[in-house]
């Protein structure tokens, strides 16, 4: 992984067989990001993707493994307790063009992702909401 920050905006290069949320969460605490925008593209080889079920309160992931294209990954980075936070949701397609998609748990760069985070001047936290289920926007 390498990096470059252009005022607001750092731009991110993952490198085969990085994982991208744990690469995302490292930039975050070193450049102390408490709150940015994220947008990616690339490939990934293996990646878990999911729904929330209001009714149950959990999510239910699904991994993918095979060559895929990101066609797109986007969300937010906050933070919890003190600590970096990305909430990320993920669409990748495979080799017939078949997309696949949801909150995304873990991805693992094939090639290669190109990150873009636009960090915000300001702080959002999370809070967990016991009637939602999830950690929301605390501000």
């Amino acid at each position: 992984m390498d990096y470059r920050r252009f005022g607001q905006d750092l731009v991110v290069r993952m490198d085969p067989d990085e994982e991208i949320i744990e690469k995302l969460l490292e930039i975050a605490e070193k450049e102390q990001i408490a709150l940015a925008s994220v947008n990616a593209l690339g490939a990934v080889k293996e990646f878990t993707v999911g729904v929330f079920q209001i009714d149950t309160k959990k999510f239910i992931g699904k991994t993918f493994k095979g060559y895929y294209e990101i066609a797109a990954l986007t969300g937010t980075l906050t933070q919890k307790d003190g600590k970096p936070y990305a909430h990320l949701h993920m669409s990748a397609s495979n080799d017939t063009g078949v997309a696949f998609g949801g909150h995304l748990s873990s991805a693992v760069v094939s090639a290669t992702c190109e990150l873009v985070i636009h960090v915000i001047d300001g702080q959002v936290g999370r809070a967990f909401s016991e009637e939602i289920g999830l950690n929301l926007f605390d501000f």
